[in-house]
């Protein structure tokens, strides 16, 4: 929880990993694709201010000790949910996994909420590690890495037949979100596997599911922006969008934030720290702290007020994982964003 000027902010980190990409944990012939990847993630980081800034030894490897403290002790977090990202082509026992994050939830289960992930590439053998998966954690969400290798292939798409084969299959077994990375391309991954056109076919023809993608498709703003908009199951997922430009970049963070709040509202955003290329704590206060800079034209877009802040850092993706909220840190009965809240309620309650 943070609070700043009287106001109480319950924060949801939806985008964090734990990950192992230590050298003892490079394929071997691969090497030189698991040191360039951890290493592009590090160059991410010099995006942040200074002081946050890591060796590149720590980087690689963190304990769960440090990602506590960063997360919970010091980064204003009260819930975070893990999300996988394999990469077993390049570590032997793969970046950030399932179980690797499943660590988490077992020691601290009032603390973390588990996701898990599928490649339609894998064939039955991967759906019958995507059930086992499913039936063992339970969870709600999965994280979807489309430009991932595999084999001979550098990538995929959510508009295959095999990737509507699983899709269809994680609505059966009671997954509801689905979280897409479609941002910055990683070396050695290529651009291509990150465009954002082919959640827009998935997002109509599975309208059961929530798609909420990760680093709003940047650089691709607008192609996002636009499809988002129409598509009222499709999410913005700041990951990225905050770690990376915010302190960086503050006149494009407010292009990015003024094209989001303007084409996909504050109901559809969500915070993300990208933990651990960026902590939670500058973030969470930045984003409280926020306004269009001075001395620049910003007239055409919405303000994000306080009530806006509050959905953003946490309530929406409380809304998305059933988390509960304690009552003093929902939004006020009398709020013209609570209001506007419950009549979105009665008008979905009236239609079904």
């Amino acid at each position: 929880m943070y609070e700043k000027n009287g106001e109480k902010y319950f924060v949801v980190d939806s985008h964090m990993h734990y990950w192992d990409a230590s050298p003892e944990n490079w394929v071997q012939g691969a090497e030189q694709y698991a040191k360039g990847w951890i290493e592009c993630f590090h160059a991410y980081q010099s995006l942040g201010p200074a002081e946050t800034h890591w060796s590149i030894e720590h980087f690689q490897k963190y304990s769960e000790a440090d990602l506590m403290k960063d997360l919970f002790e010091d980064g204003h977090v009260d819930i975070a949910i893990a999300q996988p990202t394999y990469l077993k082509e390049w570590y032997s026992e793969g970046f950030n996994t399932t179980e690797r994050n499943g660590q988490l939830l077992r020691n601290h289960p009032d603390r973390f909420r588990l996701n898990t992930r599928f490649d339609p590439r894998d064939g039955d053998a991967g759906m019958r590690e995507f059930e086992a998966n499913v039936e063992e954690w339970k969870p709600l969400g999965a994280k979807l890495y489309t430009a991932e290798w595999n084999g001979d292939s550098r990538g995929f798409k959510l508009s295959d037949p095999e990737c509507y084969k699983f899709l269809e299959r994680a609505q059966e077994l009671g997954i509801r979100n689905i979280h897409i990375h479609k941002g910055p391309t990683i070396w050695p991954l290529d651009k291509d596997g990150f465009d954002v056109s082919d959640v827009d076919k998935a997002a109509t023809d599975f309208q059961g599911l929530n798609f909420i993608v990760e680093h709003v498709g940047l650089p691709r703003i607008e192609d996002f922006c636009f499809m988002a908009t129409q598509e009222p199951n499709v999410y913005a997922g700041l990951s990225v969008v905050l770690g990376g430009l915010m302190h960086a970049r503050p006149r494009f963070f407010a292009k990015v934030m003024g094209e989001l709040l303007f084409w996909v509202g504050e109901d559809k955003m969500t915070f993300g720290s990208d933990y651990a290329i960026w902590e939670p704590k500058w973030q969470v206060e930045g984003l409280v702290d926020w306004d269009y800079p001075e001395g620049h034209d910003y007239d055409d877009y919405p303000r994000l007020g306080v009530d806006g802040k509050k959905k953003i850092l946490g309530l929406n993706a409380a809304k998305l994982y059933d988390i509960p909220v304690p009552e003093e840190l929902q939004l006020k009965a009398d709020s013209p964003a609570a209001q506007d809240d419950a009549e979105l309620v009665n008008r979905e309650v009236a239609q079904a």
